[in-house]
């Protein structure tokens, strides 16, 4: 008898997010190539949501947000990974429009 496949739906104010992947290397403003493996200090990460639970009040599925990917819990789904935290973890959403936002675009 084959394996049931099974929906997940995540509970109370729990987000799952994928992070974006940018290849590691990042470049300066000036055009200095700074190598994954250097640590400035501590770097935020965006990451595209995947599921929410029925409490989270401020992004959706889709969304892309801003947050510190250390001490949060991993889970692996079908050979992707994924993070795990509470909404009032993340520090940003990244949207379209309105009225409160920095000014800056991705």
């Amino acid at each position: 008898m084959p394996d049931p496949k099974f929906e997940i739906q995540m509970l109370h104010d729990r987000i799952m997010i994928k992070i974006v992947e940018d290849g590691g290397e990042r470049r300066s403003s000036s055009g200095i190539v700074i190598p994954a493996t250097a640590q400035v200090a501590k770097r935020l990460v965006w990451g595209e949501v995947f599921g929410i639970g029925q409490h989270v009040r401020s992004v959706k599925a889709g969304d892309r947000v801003l947050f510190a990917p250390d001490d949060q819990y991993e889970v692996e789904v079908q050979g992707s990974t994924y993070l795990v935290m509470r909404e009032r973890d993340l520090h940003a959403v990244a949207t379209t429009g309105t009225e409160h936002g920095t000014g800056l675009y991705l």
